[in-house]
C-alpha cells in the first residue's frame, strides 16, 4: 500500500480478500500452504473494502485504487495499492439520552465512561462507539439495570468534518437475581458447584458477579467448559427478576499422567521420568489431591559446556503433593496445603566438576495457604516450612555445615489485566512476593524478602507483539548475611560460621540468569562470586587447595547469591504460522550483594532470538542469547564476579529451553 499512513497497514490488508501467498515457516511459498490466485473482480471489490474500512475509522474522504500489478516472475505478481485517506471527521459531542430518571452518580459514571471510549475530538471510529455501547451498557448491568437497552445515533457532517455520537439508554427497573439453574453435571456433585457460585435469588443483578461466578466455578477445576448466563425468559422470568443459567460440561475427575524427559544445560544432564495422579473430587466435595513423582538420574560429568562422558550417575527424586479444599471459610477461598521431598545434586554453572566431592541436599518442605481472586486481582496467604539437610553423594560433607531450618508466611497477590495468560498480547501484569522468615515457627533465618513484578504487552499490527518486563529484589537479612561483606582476605577461609552463613543465604538470597530471567547467561550464574572452600556448595575441600594458584583460586569462587535483584527484558514476538512464532529480546540483569543496590553499571546486557511451537500444554521456547562485549560491567570487569565459561569454550552464549514464554 501506498499513500496509508494514519491507520495500521497490516489490519488495513487483512481486511482484504486479494492476500499474499502464504509462506511456510516464513520461508517457503507453495509448500504446505496453496497459493493464493490473483482475481481481478476480487481486487476491484477489495477497494470498495478497504474505502469502507477507512470511513469505518473516521476518513470519509478516503479514496483507493489500483496503481500496478507488476509481474515479477512468469507466476508471480506484485499488487500495488495507492490510498487518498483525506482529513477525518472527529467527534463533536458524545450525549446519553433517556438517563433523567436514573442516579445523578450512575448517570455522571455513564457519561464517563462513554467519553472514554469515544473520546470528543478524536476521529470517529465505529469500533470505539461500539466499545462505548457496551460501556454503558455494562455500567448499567452492574449497577442491577439487566435488562437495559442501548442504542446508537449519529449525526455526521460531511461538510464541517464533525460528528455527533447520542447513546440512547432504556433502563427500566433495577432487577434482582431469579432462579439458578445448573445444567449438565452429570455425575458431579451440585452442592460444591452452588457454593462456589456464590449466587443467590433475591439479589441485585451484577454482570460482574456472573462472571466472577463463572471464573470460580472454572477454578474447580473439574469442567471443560462453564458458561453462566442471565436468562430473562427462562423459568421463573417476571418483571423485576431475571434467572440465571449456568451450563457446565464436566471433564475426566481422575487421570493418571506418565511420561519421560531430558535436561541438557549448563548445570548438568539428566534423564527422568514422571508419574503422576490427579482426583478432583477427592472423598467428595470437589476436592482435589494430585501426587507427581519425578525420578531421574543426573549423567555427572556431562553437561552442555562439557561435553565429557558420564562417569557416575546421581540419582535425583522430586515428590510433590497438593490437597485443595474449595470453599474454606467462604464461597470462594481455597485451602491448599502442599507437601514435598526432593533429594538432588547442588551444581552450579563454571564450577569444575570433581569426582572426589559431589555434595547433594535431601530437602523437605511443606506449605499451607489461603487463596482467594477478586476479579483480576489474585491474593495468597500462607506459612512456608523448608527442611535442608545436607549430605555427599560422594566424598566427605563438610563438617561446618549442619540441617537449614527456613520458616516464613509468603503474601503473594497478582493484579492480572492482559487478555490472554498463555500467550498475552495486551494489558498489564503487576505481582509481588512478600517473605517474612522467623515468624511464629522460627527457624534459621530472620529476614525480610520483597519480589515486585511488572510486565506490559502492546500488540503492533496483527502478528506482532512487543512485550517488556521489570523485576526487582529485596532482601533484608536480620541474623545472616555478613559473609556477603567480606573482602578477599576473609574468602579465604574457611572458618565454620561463615560456611553456615554462606549456607543459609544460597537458599534466601537472589540470582539471577537462565530461561525466565537473563537468557544469555545460565542458570543462577549471575551475582557476586565469592571462595568458598566447601564441597557442600560444590567448591573445594580445602583452602589450601584453592590459593595454590591463581588459576586454582578461580576454579573455588562460586556465585553465593545476593540482597538485591534486578531484572529486565524486552521482547518482540512474531506470529509466523499456524502454532510456530519467533521473537527477538533482549534481556539485563543484575545481583548485588548491597541492600537496596541497583547497580545501572552491571547491566550484564544479552540480546538474541528464538522460537516458540504451541503444544497442549503451553508454547515450547528455544531461545539463543549472545553476551554483548562492553555491556556485561561497564567500565572493565567486576572482580566479584565471573564470567561464565563460553559454549563450547568459543561462543559467548547461553542457550534456554522451557514451556511457556519467558514472562
Amino acid at each position: 500500500m501506498e499513500g496509508a499512513h494514519r491507520l495500521d497497514e497490516d489490519e488495513t490488508l487483512s481486511h482484504l480478500a486479494t492476500a499474499p501467498s502464504p509462506k511456510f515457516l516464513g520461508l517457503f511459498r507453495g509448500l504446505v500452504y496453496d497459493y493464493e490466485l490473483l482475481d481481478r473482480s476480487t481486487l476491484e471489490r477489495d477497494l470498495a473494502r478497504l474505502e469502507r474500512f477507512y470511513r469505518a475509522r473516521g476518513y470519509y474522504e478516503a479514496h483507493a485504487r489500483v496503481a500496478r500489478v507488476e509481474r515479477t516472475s512468469p507466476d508471480h505478481v506484485r499488487v500495488t495499492l495507492v490510498v487518498e485517506e483525506g482529513a477525518p471527521v472527529l467527534v463533536r459531542a458524545v450525549r446519553i439520552d433517556g438517563v433523567s430518571r436514573l442516579p445523578a452518580a450512575l448517570r455522571e459514571t455513564l457519561a464517563a465512561r462513554a467519553r472514554a471510549e469515544c473520546p470528543p475530538g478524536r476521529p470517529f471510529d465505529e469500533d470505539e462507539l461500539g466499545l462505548a455501547v457496551e460501556a454503558v451498557t455494562r455500567t448499567l448491568a452492574d449497577a442491577g439495570y439487566g435488562r437495559a437497552t442501548v442504542v446508537r445515533d449519529v449525526t455526521v457532517d460531511v461538510v464541517t468534518r464533525r460528528a455527533d455520537v447520542v447513546l440512547g439508554v432504556t433502563a427500566g427497573e433495577p432487577q434482582v437475581f431469579g432462579p439458578i439453574v445448573v445444567e449438565g453435571l452429570g455425575s458431579v456433585p451440585e452442592a460444591p458447584v452452588r457454593r462456589a457460585l456464590d449466587l443467590a435469588p433475591g439479589e441485585p443483578y451484577s454482570q460482574t458477579a456472573l462472571e466472577s461466578a463463572e471464573r470460580a466455578v472454572q477454578d474447580l477445576g473439574v469442567f471443560a467448559s462453564v458458561k453462566v448466563r442471565a436468562a430473562p425468559d427462562g423459568p421463573g422470568s417476571k418483571p423485576g427478576v431475571v434467572p440465571v443459567v449456568v451450563t457446565v460440561e464436566p471433564a475426566k475427575l481422575r487421570s493418571v499422567r506418565l511420561g519421560v524427559g531430558t535436561e541438557l544445560d549448563a548445570v548438568k544432564t539428566d534423564v527422568h521420568g514422571i508419574v503422576g495422579w490427579e482426583d478432583h473430587d477427592f472423598f467428595g466435595g470437589l476436592r482435589t489431591y494430585s501426587v507427581t513423582l519425578r525420578p531421574g538420574v543426573v549423567l555427572y560429568p556431562l553437561r552442555v559446556d562439557d561435553w565429557r562422558a558420564p562417569k557416575r550417575f546421581l540419582p535425583e527424586l522430586r515428590v510433590q503433593n497438593e490437597f485443595r479444599q474449595p470453599g474454606f471459610v467462604e464461597a470462594r477461598t481455597n485451602l491448599v496445603i502442599r507437601p514435598a521431598l526432593a533429594i538432588f545434586p547442588v551444581l552450579l554453572p563454571s564450577v569444575p566438576r570433581s569426582l572426589d566431592s559431589i555434595p547433594g541436599y535431601l530437602e523437605l518442605a511443606a506449605s499451607a495457604s489461603v487463596e482467594r481472586s477478586f476479579g483480576r486481582l489474585y491474593a495468597s496467604l500462607g506459612e512456608n516450612v523448608q527442611v535442608e539437610r545436607p549430605f555427599a553423594y560422594r566424598g566427605a560433607s563438610d563438617p561446618g555445615l549442619r540441617t537449614v531450618v527456613l520458616s516464613f508466611p509468603e503474601l503473594i497477590t497478582n493484579l492480572d489485566l492482559t487478555d490472554d495468560r498463555v500467550r498475552p498480547r495486551r494489558g498489564i501484569f503487576v505481582g509481588n512476593s512478600l517473605q517474612v522468615a522467623g515468624g511464629p515457627f522460627g527457624g534459621d533465618a530472620t529476614d525480610v524478602r520483597l519480589r515486585p513484578d511488572v510486565r506490559g504487552y502492546v500488540p503492533l499490527g496483527r502478528r506482532v507483539t512487543f512485550a517488556v518486563r521489570g523485576a526487582f529484589g529485596f532482601l533484608f537479612p536480620r541474623n545472616y548475611g555478613s559473609s556477603l561483606d567480606d573482602d578477599a582476605r576473609a574468602q579465604r577461609s574457611d572458618d565454620a560460621s561463615r560456611i553456615r552463613d554462606l549456607q543459609v543465604v544460597f537458599f534466601r538470597g537472589f540470582f539471577a540468569g537462565g530461561p525466565n530471567s537473563n537468557r544469555g547467561y545460565p542458570l543462577r550464574s549471575i551475582g557476586p562470586y565469592q571462595v568458598v572452600a566447601s564441597p557442600a556448595f560444590g567448591g573445594s575441600a580445602s583452602i589450601a587447595a584453592c590459593t595454590a594458584s591463581a588459576a586454582d583460586e578461580e576454579s573455588c569462587r562460586i556465585p553465593v547469591g545476593g540482597r538485591t535483584l534486578v531484572e529486565a527484558s524486552a521482547e518482540f514476538r512474531f506470529a509466523v504460522t499456524g502454532p510456530l512464532s519467533v521473537a527477538t529480546f533482549c534481556d539485563a540483569a543484575d545481583v548485588s550483594s548491597g541492600r537496596v543496590d541497583i547497580r545501572p553499571s552491571h547491566p550484564h546486557l544479552s540480546c538474541g532470538a528464538g522460537g516458540r511451537y504451541d503444544t497442549p500444554v503451553g508454547p515450547v521456547r528455544l531461545d539463543i542469547g549472545y553476551r554483548i562485549p562492553g555491556l556485561q560491567v561497564i567500565g572493565g570487569p567486576d572482580p566479584t564476579e565471573r564470567e561464565p565459561d563460553p559454549l563450547f569454550g568459543l561462543l559467548p552464549v547461553g542457550i534456554a529451553f522451557g514451556i511457556g514464554e519467558a514472562f
